[in-house]
């Protein structure tokens, strides 16, 4: 099993650093070996930061489902949903998958995708409009973060392929973070306003 450790486990988006754990004594001796020879062994100020985040982890993990819950509720049902073409979070009913995430999962991330009404231009608009989620490619920290995937994090994929992926060039993806969900709701509604106010 690898994991990185940057994310939701650091948490505080100031580490970087990743995991391995074997059950298979022979891998793990070769593991040892690589470690010893090669020297990619994180320091013990990055094992500090790693720990400082574990030890959060359980309340930050509560804050980021709570606010994405509300948040894909609010796009999917609230004042601005007119402007909202799909929320997919597996939190909601509405999601495909929503039964079987309840039996895997004891809780959701703060991940969450939607689709806006538009193209790319009013998904640029909306992200240049937010004022407290950062344009960013990161996840899992405590800062809210957005970003449009086909131009960043899936950019280097075919158009043709995007398409069949459902990555559309209006597909919004969100890592909310711990701030007061009413301030991230508002932030986004008022990114909306802008958005669709310079349409009428």
């Amino acid at each position: 099993l690898s994991s990185g450790i940057n994310a939701e486990y650091g948490g505080h988006t100031d580490v970087c650093m990743g995991v391995i754990c074997s059950n298979d004594t022979a891998l793990t001796e070769k593991l040892r070996f690589l470690q010893l020879a090669v020297g990619p062994a994180p320091s013990p100020f990055d094992c500090y930061l790693a720990l400082r985040g574990a030890r959060t982890l359980h309340l930050r993990m509560r804050q980021h489902e709570s606010n994405s819950i509300a948040i894909a509720k609010w796009l999917e049902t609230g004042e601005k949903s007119r402007f909202v073409k799909k929320v997919i979070h597996p939190g909601l009913p509405s999601h495909p998958q929503h039964e079987l995430a309840k039996r895997q999962m004891k809780g959701f991330s703060g991940m969450l995708s939607f689709v806006i009404d538009g193209g790319i231009a009013e998904a640029t608009l909306f992200l240049q409009s937010l004022k407290i989620f950062a344009l960013a490619e990161s996840l899992g920290g405590y800062e809210s973060l957005a970003e449009l995937p086909s131009v960043m994090t899936h950019a280097s994929v075919p158009p043709e392929q995007r398409e069949i992926i459902g990555i559309s060039d209006s597909l919004i993806r969100l890592s909310v973070g711990i701030e007061e969900p009413e301030d991230l709701i508002a932030d986004l509604a008022q990114a909306f306003d802008i958005v669709y106010n310079k349409k009428k």
